[in-house]
């Protein structure tokens, strides 16, 4: 499976299927790509409601013909603007063309629905997106449930965990790999991934990426 890590928490892999997943691109200044040259795409998963996350997702299902896997809320207004959808809510599980994803939480906010994580189990691997959310106990459940072999966490800080909480959330999680996401977007969400790297240590490869570079799983 070959991941891309496009900038701020959007990111596409390519496997069996194409599944993007936050794809904020249009007005994103770390973007490594734009939505007229995505072509092709089987599933666009949005975590929460909000611009910098459901981003040009309805532009590129309707363009590519992706099913849009959302919360309740989102899917419902995909729904109303004829997009493919299958909506969720936390502690769901769905099968969308062989690609099981299931819904988990994760604190913040959102402008519709509730904000939300997505664990994705695709060609036999395993990964976790946290989206944006603060430090949660929650995540032992992610270990214990899911044991996701990499897991993309915001480290950002200020509207999601910053260094410390995410490194804290690689214990909880016990990720084998992590690739650091939601940070030096704009200036307000700045962020050392080295620093992250050195204080995560032993517990889990680091995986730092520019906003277009990819890591084959």
């Amino acid at each position: 499976m070959d991941i891309t890590w496009l900038g701020h928490s959007a990111i596409k892999l390519e496997g069996s299927k194409i599944v993007y997943i936050d794809p904020f691109l249009t007005g994103n200044p770390a973007a490594s790509t734009t939505p007229d040259e995505i072509t092709e795409a089987d599933i666009v998963i949005v975590t929460h409601h909000h611009s910098d996350h459901l981003g040009d997702a309805f532009p590129i299902c309707k363009k590519t013909g992706a099913i849009l896997v959302s919360i309740h809320e989102v899917a419902v207004e995909a729904e109303a603007e004829g997009i493919p959808n299958e909506g969720m809510n936390i502690g769901g599980t769905i099968d969308v063309k062989g690609v099981k994803i299931h819904m988990v939480q994760a604190l913040h906010s959102a402008e519709k629905g509730d904000p939300t994580g997505v664990v994705i189990e695709m060609d036999g691997k395993t990964i976790y997106h946290a989206g944006d959310t603060g430090l949660t106990y929650d995540m032992k459940l992610i270990a214990e449930f899911f044991k996701p072999e990499l897991s993309f966490i915001p480290i950002g800080d200020r509207y999601t965990m910053g260094i410390s909480s995410a490194t804290k959330a690689v214990e909880f999680i016990q990720t084998k790999k992590v690739i650091p996401i939601h940070y030096n977007t704009f200036p307000i969400v700045s962020a050392d991934p080295e620093e992250f790297k050195r204080r995560v240590g032993d517990m889990a490869e680091v995986i730092i990426l520019r906003p277009g570079e990819s890591y084959t799983l």
